[in-house]
């Protein structure tokens, strides 16, 4: 029964239907193959997949981050980030990578990193003698640090599902996206030095302080935040609000590069962002219900028990599977269908959560610049007026980069949870 249902919607998703539409199709197929199931549980489950208070965070922090990048938040950063590495070798592709990791803090979403950086950095690179090709590749690659840098939409919707404290795994995310940075730092300075690439003059301590100061509002929304999360003030949902109320007041009144016709259109795009994710996530969590309902979820974590009960073993196993998924599924998609999966398993074998939290966000980063569905390679290549083609030979050979972050996050679980357990008592 199983294998049959996960063919059929390999089918569905094979013919080129929406994500949320082969979902569902493939629930109400099954609910009607059953005499005497209502077929009205589908759209009760789709709705009480979404009645959860953490989620509310989603559309919160989508339009935080859009408000921060049409309020010249996001520029001002940049900026700053440029200044600070800019004149050491590959200091602009550095750039690149602090930019994301900066503004991934601020928005929390993969590609809205990609076209927040790549406007600025692309055209940059490619005059300093930067491959276009690799550049791009580089925007796709460090903007998924949007979903490993906290505030994760991803690890805010892992944490509903799994029950895991959703402060702790934003705590963790910290570490793991200063492990995926180092890794690309490292290449960039060894790109810049193969192609003799030099340098940026350093400009002076005085237009770093101007810079800094002129940042000053974007660059403490992180520690507005995270502190006040970490701090106890405020929940992530509470926190996602006060981002919004902040940046709309920031570019407002403070840098006035926000007037009431392009806050309407803000809310009007984030409106839109948030639909096409919380469509997915009511379609993923009617998907997940009959998983569980008919015990399929049961027979595929006892099956993997019985291939092993290595904790290393089973997170290879892991790691393989998600990696596959990122391919063809959105992040959301994935934590939704496979987390129910996977958690139990992981529990039975002393894997602990938060660091599988962690796990699944690199592995899910990964995918969003992986070919064939990535959807990092889409933006990537309308952002550069390139092909598809052209984006994936830019993307993969950084994706063996992300790879070997993945590997250390995978080795070294002390790095995603050393802050949570020195912060949060009884982990």
């Amino acid at each position: 029964m199983g294998a049959g249902f996960f063919v059929m919607v390999s089918g569905l998703l094979t013919v080129g239907l929406p994500i949320f539409v082969a979902l569902t199709l493939a629930v109400f197929i099954g609910l009607h193959l059953e005499n005497g199931t209502p077929l009205m549980l589908i759209i009760q489950r789709m709705f009480s997949g979404l009645d959860s208070f953490p989620l509310m965070a989603i559309p919160l922090f989508i339009l935080a981050g859009n408000l921060m990048s049409t309020g010249g938040l996001s520029q001002r950063i940049l900026r700053v980030a440029m200044l600070l590495v800019g004149p050491m070798r590959g200091g602009l592709a550095m750039t690149t990578v602090t930019g994301s990791m900066f503004f991934g803090a601020i928005s929390g979403s993969s590609p809205a990193t990609v076209v927040s950086i790549g406007r600025m950095m692309l055209p940059t690179m490619t005059e300093q003698g930067y491959d276009k090709k690799f550049t791009l590749g580089l925007l796709m690659a460090t903007g998924a640090l949007g979903i490993i840098i906290p505030p994760s939409i991803f690890m805010i919707v892992y944490g509903a599902v799994a029950g895991v404290s959703i402060g702790a795994l934003f705590m963790a995310g910290i570490g793991a996206g200063l492990v995926y940075g180092a890794v690309f730092f490292g290449y960039c300075w060894y790109r810049a030095r193969r192609d003799g690439l030099e340098p940026q003059p350093w400009p002076g301590l005085g237009e770093l302080l101007a810079a800094v100061r002129e940042a000053i509002w974007g660059l403490a929304i992180p520690v507005l935040i995270l502190g006040g999360i970490y701090g106890g003030v405020f929940t992530p949902t509470e926190a996602a609000a006060v981002a919004v109320a902040y940046a709309a007041f920031v570019g407002l009144f403070v840098y006035r590069e926000l007037d009431l016709a392009s806050l309407w259109k803000v809310c009007v795009d984030s409106a839109v962002i948030t639909a096409q994710v919380m469509i997915i996530i009511s379609a993923a969590a009617a998907f997940s219900w009959y998983l569980t309902s008919t015990g399929i979820t049961e027979t595929i974590a006892g099956g993997l028990l019985a291939l092993s009960d290595s904790p290393w073993t089973l997170l290879l196993l892991i790691n393989v599977v998600v990696l596959i998924a990122g391919m063809f599924l959105d992040p959301n998609s994935i934590v939704i269908i496979l987390v129910p999966l996977i958690v139990n398993v992981a529990r039975a074998v002393g894997i602990d959560l938060v660091h599988l939290g962690v796990i699944l966000c690199v592995n899910c980063a990964i995918g969003m610049f992986t070919p064939p569905f990535g959807m990092n390679l889409f933006v990537a290549s309308g952002l550069g007026n390139v092909r598809y083609s052209e984006a994936v030979r830019g993307a993969l050979p950084l994706v063996w980069l992300a790879m070997l972050a993945l590997l250390i996050v995978n080795v070294f679980p002390e790095i995603s949870l050393w802050l949570p357990r020195t912060v949060v008592s009884g982990m």
